[in-house]
């Protein structure tokens, strides 16, 4: 379940984990006051290692086709 970052209308930010199917909140669940979603630099996908194209092809070249 992702984490959603809102900013209430003060200025303060909360997190809060929602299902992606769920509308976003419009009141803070604490205070009541008004809210609404912000985008943060948080990354969905974290690439680690030397990548896919290193682990998953073949280094060696394309094969060729031996005729007997």
């Amino acid at each position: 379940m992702p984490t959603y970052t809102y900013r209430r209308e003060d200025g303060s930010t909360f997190e809060i984990k929602q299902r992606i199917t769920e509308d976003a909140l419009d009141t803070c669940p604490d205070t009541g006051q008004p809210v609404e979603r912000i985008i943060t630099d948080n990354p969905g996908v974290i690439f680690k290692g030397e990548g896919f194209h290193v682990n998953d092809y073949d280094t060696h070249g394309p094969k060729e086709d031996t005729e007997e």
